[in-house]
């Protein structure tokens, strides 16, 4: 496929650009910024006309595209102000959306959030490990966005029935060059319970990323997008212990594995984490 991702030179959309590519698809990247390079546009995504524009054509580089991948925002709440974090991204997300469904593109994978399951956790979750079962529960105005970017997504599949789009619910995603810190968390198990001590590898992203665009089907789903494991030395049961004590266990967690529950994605997008920072392979 001819695919384009916004975001191309972000941390996450950088890997996922690169590992597209490596599958044999051709990849247009958008973004505000970056180095001019093949397949990469600069567009400012919150202008309605660029976005349009690039997705149509862009000189001698592209004719269209035939799936989106949308990665770029402020990537986390407190980089800037609450009023530009959502004008931003509400109006960025909108703009590509409206246009791939004005242009006949029918299949978006794009990055939703682990926030929106009540991140940073100041209220306990409602039992561990979390899925996608229970209702969105923002506590940012980033993850505000997020959740309404979902029931904007839910409502476009219904305009358009033949319309994919799969929100993926990444969580704090990690490149190799992150891991040499992972050894310091333990110090203090509160000091990551705010997401309940989970992480991705880029790697990994990409590989749901390119899952959600072969396997998903028509209408709208959401996922979490987490490490198999955790980013701890500490067994789950000693953290819930000191942590959240109240929290029910809804099922059996091994020692390390993630409370970020991706039971979901493996089951429909065939998504299996294939890295973790305790491989010192993955350091590479």
């Amino acid at each position: 496929m001819r695919i384009a991702v916004t975001g191309s030179s972000g941390k996450l959309g950088s890997v996922v650009a690169r590992e597209l590519r490596a599958a044999g698809h051709d990849v247009i990247g958008l973004d505000a910024t970056g180095t001019r390079g093949p397949g990469f546009v600069q567009v400012e995504l919150t202008d309605y006309g660029q976005v349009v524009d690039a997705l149509t054509a862009v000189n001698d580089r592209h004719d269209g595209v035939d799936a989106l991948v949308h990665l770029a925002a402020i990537p986390a709440p407190g980089i800037r102000s609450d009023v530009a974090t959502f004008h931003n991204n509400m109006a960025a997300t909108f703009n590509v959306f409206w246009a791939a469904t004005r242009l006949g593109i029918r299949r978006i994978v794009y990055a939703s959030s682990e926030t929106v399951l009540g991140l940073p956790f100041d209220v306990p979750p409602p039992y561990v490990p979390v899925d996608e079962e229970y209702p969105p529960r923002p506590e940012s105005v980033y993850s505000l966005v997020k959740v309404l970017e979902e029931r904007m997504a839910t409502e476009l599949v219904r305009w358009h029935p033949e319309l994919s789009i799969t929100a993926l619910r990444f969580s704090n995603v990690m490149a190799p060059e992150d891991y040499a810190a992972f050894a310091s968390y333990d110090d203090d198990p509160r000091a990551r319970k705010w997401n309940l001590w989970g992480y991705v590898d880029a790697r990994d992203g990409a590989q749901a990323v390119q899952r959600a665009l072969e396997r998903a089907p028509a209408g709208f789903d959401r996922f979490i997008v987490a490490a198999a494991d955790t980013v701890m030395s500490r067994g789950n049961d000693e953290l819930l212990d000191a942590v959240f004590p109240g929290v029910p266990r809804r099922a059996d967690v091994g020692v390390h594995d993630t409370l970020l529950s991706i039971d979901k994605a493996r089951r429909l997008l065939g998504y299996e984490p294939r890295f973790s920072w305790r491989d010192p392979a993955a350091h590479a």
